[in-house]
């Protein structure tokens, strides 16, 4: 009966581990809003870090985040590094700008688990607004693909995404 049951198990486990093998090899998450501000006012808000921070939904989910800024808080090369309970150990540059239409930053996560990759956000005008797109992509070791068996990423970062840009849209419309 053991060696059954363990055979069983081993059949489960290399059926798991097959499948997770035909995971793509990297990942994308995307949300977008549209927000009745100039792509002007919301490029500032994502270029400069401080600003950033203020709607930024990972911030706001752990109050007690140790947020470390670098020498550079505006444009490229500006930085940002925390550590929380909640949201883990990383930290964030910002790679490219383009005035009132993208910032591209490279993520870093340390914890709880490695991983790098890259956000963009694109502004798009829009009669009486501004398309705003936020979007992760990177690569998926191995070990990400058996995750996302279990795990929906797109719906757990998306969802944060979805947040965050309403928490933009809620500033940059009240200054309007």
């Amino acid at each position: 009966m053991l060696k059954s049951t363990l055979l069983v198990i081993a059949a489960a486990l290399a059926v798991l581990l097959a499948y997770a093998a035909t995971k793509p090899d990297t990942f994308r998450v995307e949300r977008s809003l549209r927000i009745q501000a100039p792509p002007e006012r919301l490029h500032a808000m994502i270029n400069d870090l401080h600003s950033f921070n203020t709607w930024n939904p990972y911030e706001r989910k752990d109050p007690a985040i140790k947020g470390s800024y670098g020498a550079t808080t505006v444009g490229r090369g500006a930085s940002y590094g925390w550590e929380s309970n909640e949201v883990g150990t990383g930290s964030l540059a910002i790679l490219e700008t383009v005035p009132a239409s993208k910032v591209t930053m490279a993520l870093d996560f340390v914890k709880p688990f490695e991983a790098h990759n890259q956000a963009e956000f694109t502004l798009q005008p829009e009669q009486g607004g501004t398309r705003v797109t936020w979007a992760m992509h990177g690569p998926v070791p191995y070990l990400g693909k058996v995750m996302h068996v279990f795990i929906n990423v797109d719906r757990m970062v998306g969802t944060d995404f979805e947040a965050g840009l309403a928490n933009l849209k809620t500033l940059a419309e009240k200054n309007t």
